[in-house]
């Protein structure tokens, strides 16, 4: 499936109140709405992102989305029914099979929920899925003047989470059919088109941000680290040149690196170690080498993107271990630049890098001067999303 994932950012907030819309308020160091759209953008069957907002506040959206691959952002309209069938219009045409739809207001997505509302998508079990709860507490229907009326039996209801899935061409198709109904959300759109929807388990800590407590009571809430590891491994053959470049320094060498765009397989290998600390899948899925457009690109963009992707989900980088394996050429005389060039594009300490070399004995590819391999190895600290 090609999954696409709109999130809503468009409102006011008239019940939270204040200058600043909710969406942008900060959140344990973060606006509100950086917490989705790292969560979502680190995730491995996402294929693209756009956030629909209101024309006033791009500046503010710009400063949410720092540093990650995003569609462009679309205005919204005067209703969040509006706001989604604009952003489903803007998607029309892109070949997007599914499309997850989720309140900007809801920080604390996790990946369990996507993927439990992906898989009956992806079954092919429904056209709608949405997370929720079932409801614990005794509900009562209360006259407008406080008297209560009726106690309503709680018996298979559930409160309604985001983000809800769909197959797009069917929901689009439903939104328009909507269009001047007050729906209260987009599987009430799936439910009035005849779509089959179906529930499955959401989070207890996925709430909705709506009045200042609920802010207040989610970023009091001591910030728990939890402490990962990524491994990363690759290899490029050699090639007719004059150079190789590992870690961002050229080398002067007998040979090239052939590979996918500068052939870095050392900066390929830390990129790939940084993806794997958050699960955002590897280098190929981000930067396909069949597009033209990364052939001899510098693979400091790659490694940037990833350590972006580790930042936007809160986290930090506090080590880096590579070994590059070869007979030649010597990494010895290089090894000082090739630090200075990670910490440089890291951010790092210089003494939280280290860079060795080794050899196979020349036994192996590398052995027979074949090609380099690099192994790497990074040590993050995430917060701790209790899962």
């Amino acid at each position: 499936m090609k999954v696409a994932i709109l999130v809503v950012a468009a409102g006011r907030g008239s019940r939270f109140g204040g200058p600043l819309p909710k969406q942008y308020q900060p959140l344990q160091g973060r606006p509100v709405l950086r917490h989705c759209l790292a969560t979502f953008a680190a995730h491995p069957g996402v294929a693209a992102i756009r956030v629909v907002i209101h024309p006033d506040d791009r500046t503010l959206y710009d400063q949410a989305a720092a540093g990650l691959t995003l569609l462009d952002p679309v205005a919204g309209g005067a209703e969040r029914q509006d706001s989604v069938r604009l952003g489903l219009e803007s998607l029309d045409g892109m070949g997007f099979d599914v499309v997850l739809i989720h309140d900007a207001a809801r920080p604390a997505i996790s990946r369990a929920v996507i993927d439990r509302v992906l898989q009956p998508l992806h079954d092919g079990t429904a056209d709608a899925v949405l997370p929720g709860l079932p409801v614990a507490d005794t509900i009562k229907r209360v006259s407008a003047d406080g008297l209560v009326e009726a106690t309503v039996a709680r018996a298979g209801l559930w409160r309604a989470q985001t983000p809800q899935g769909f197959r797009f061409v069917p929901l689009l198709a439903a939104h328009r059919a909507a269009i001047g109904l007050a729906l209260t959300d987009d599987a009430a759109v799936a439910e009035h088109a005849g779509l089959r929807v179906r529930m499955v388990e959401g989070d207890g800590d996925n709430g909705k941000i709506t009045l200042p407590a609920d802010l207040l009571s989610t970023d009091a809430a001591p910030v728990q680290w939890e402490t990962r590891t990524g491994q990363g491994f690759d290899v490029h053959a050699f090639a007719e040149g004059d150079h190789v470049t590992l870690c961002g320094v050229n080398i002067p060498h007998s040979h090239r690196l052939s590979g996918h765009s500068d052939a870095d397989v050392a900066m390929h290998a830390l990129t790939d170690a940084i993806y794997g600390t958050i699960a955002a899948g590897d280098i190929g899925h981000h930067f396909p080498p069949s597009q033209s457009r990364w052939k001899g690109c510098d693979s400091a963009v790659f490694l940037r993107h990833a350590h972006d992707l580790l930042r936007a989900a809160g986290g930090r980088l506090r080590h880096v271990d590579l070994t590059i394996i070869c007979e030649a050429p010597k990494i010895g005389p290089h090894r000082l630049a090739m630090t200075a060039r990670l910490a440089e594009i890291l951010g790092l300490p210089a003494h939280r890098i280290s860079v060795k070399a080794t050899t196979t004995e020349q036994l192996g590819f590398t052995g027979r001067r074949e090609g380099i391999a690099t192994q790497a190895m990074v040590t993050v600290q995430l917060p701790d999303d209790g899962s």
